[in-house]
């Protein structure tokens, strides 16, 4: 019943967060690879998560990155029978002990064309946040015309 509770207040919360995002639905498949993608690290079994998203931003039918801080980033992979295109009106995620775990855990939508939906996550990927950033101040900075360079490792 506590984490039934809880869920729907993160899910209010976020609601009254992302208030702004409810926009027409999203069609379309977004670019693959993301550009997250060259950022995100080998698939994890769990994170640490303190009960709120910073930010998140869907990334296809089945992916999605959640911030849980400004800076620290993931690339979940949800099950393929969800899809997480539509708009949202509220996200939330399960946790045990403030830990998402891949294949415990899910992330949780309601969305108008869908309903509500348990979503299982398939994978995690810590995304370094920071080094994406350091490259696109770099190539912020770069001479006109010049190519991007490429993601350090």
């Amino acid at each position: 019943m506590y984490l039934r509770a809880r869920t729907c207040a993160i899910g209010a919360t976020l609601l009254a967060l992302l208030g702004g995002c409810a926009a027409a639905p999203q069609r379309s498949e977004p670019q693959t690879p993301s550009r997250y993608d060259a950022y995100a690290g080998p698939p994890i079994d769990q994170f640490t998560w303190l009960g709120h998203f910073f930010s998140w931003e869907a990334l296809g039918r089945d992916r999605a990155v959640v911030f849980t801080t400004p800076s620290d980033a993931y690339l979940l992979k949800v099950w393929p029978t969800c899809d997480l295109r539509w708009v949202i009106n509220t996200i939330a995620v399960t946790a045990t002990g403030g830990t998402v775990s891949a294949h415990v855990d899910a992330i949780k939508i309601d969305s108008a064309p869908t309903g509500p939906m348990t979503c299982p996550i398939e994978e995690i990927r810590r995304i370094d946040y920071q080094r994406m950033r350091a490259d696109l101040r770099a190539q912020k900075h770069a001479q006109p015309g010049a190519a991007p360079p490429p993601p350090q490792r």
